[in-house]
């Protein structure tokens, strides 16, 4: 049975390095160290300069194109480097997608740098100011005419909340996970009330896989905007609850600015949504990395200062 990250094509350094000095002669003889290879892109770092991001299914060719479109009207808001493209490279006869190159960023992806939840207690604060910020930024007139909105249905916990479900049961959770718990959490905000205001700018998918740290264990950059769009500040939100310990939740919340009650609850749904989805997706492809992140926001999401929900 297919799964929704099966990739269509495949790009091989090899491919990619031919398509990178076809159409950016500058960067030729291309040299890539591959980075990543995830659920939407492939990622090379090119002459240990720039990352190109290759896509390597169709939904995800048109996410790139909205992140080529709207990062660079982002990252002058923003005191975190972002991945906005420098290189923007076209489909041709020998790859069908949108390919784009950034400035690499140092750092590495939160999900492998070993943090301890002191580590991630020290980056609430600053992690809680780039979403308020992003969250700030103005929506042109114009932009809510094109700018991508929430087509995933992110905000639909009514719709989402059964197939949660049936995939958290699916799954057959052992040791450190408190399936009771992480259910009757589903059970409880399956009634969150949507969001009804305007849509802000979000990142989207903003989880441990696309925060960097550097080698003090700070926050450095955000990467992966291929979900950028205009929907619920709660979608991004959600990383208080997937990536910080119950300990820095408030920590995060004050630094944030206030957040109405069922936007933290859909923030909440959100994690632990994060982490289902992640669990099946690390078991298929054996991301020990990603199991991980998925362990840590179930946990973190379903813990509470109350006892669990019934």
């Amino acid at each position: 049975m297919a799964n929704v990250w099966d990739a269509d094509v495949e790009v091989t350094a090899e491919r990619a390095a031919r398509l990178i000095e076809r159409q950016f002669p500058e960067l030729a003889p291309a040299r890539l160290r591959l980075l990543g290879s995830g659920w939407d892109n492939v990622a090379f770092a090119v002459n240990g300069q720039v990352c190109f991001r290759f896509p390597h299914r169709a939904l995800a060719a048109g996410l790139l194109r909205n992140e080529i479109r709207v990062l660079p009207y982002l990252a002058p808001f923003l005191a975190l480097p972002i991945t906005a493209p420098t290189f923007c490279g076209a489909p041709d006869e020998a790859y069908p997608y949108p390919f784009a190159g950034y400035p690499l960023i140092p750092g590495i992806t939160a999900c492998r740098a070993g943090l301890s939840d002191v580590d991630r207690e020290a980056i609430a604060e600053p992690l809680a100011r780039f979403c308020a910020t992003l969250h700030a930024i103005p929506v042109p007139p114009d932009a809510r005419e094109w700018a991508p909105g929430d087509v995933l249905g992110r905000g639909d916990i009514a719709r989402r909340v059964p197939a949660a479900r049936e995939r958290l049961v699916a799954l057959r959770l052992e040791g450190e996970q408190d399936l009771p718990a992480i259910l009757g959490w589903l059970d409880r905000l399956a009634a969150t009330p949507a969001y009804g205001g305007p849509g802000c700018w979000l990142h989207g998918d903003l989880y441990a896989r696309h925060l960097l740290v550097d080698a003090e264990k700070r926050l450095c950059g955000v990467i992966d905007w291929g979900d950028v769009h205009l929907g619920d500040p709660s979608v991004d939100l959600s990383v208080a609850f997937s990536f910080l310990p119950l300990s820095a939740r408030e920590r995060f919340r004050s630094a944030y600015g206030a957040v109405d009650p069922a936007a933290w609850d859909r923030a909440r749904f959100r994690a632990l949504n994060y982490g289902i989805v992640l669990t099946e997706y690390g078991r298929e492809t054996g991301d020990a990395a990603i199991l991980a992140a998925a362990r840590y926001a179930l946990r973190s999401a379903s813990a509470d200062n109350s006892s669990a929900p019934s």
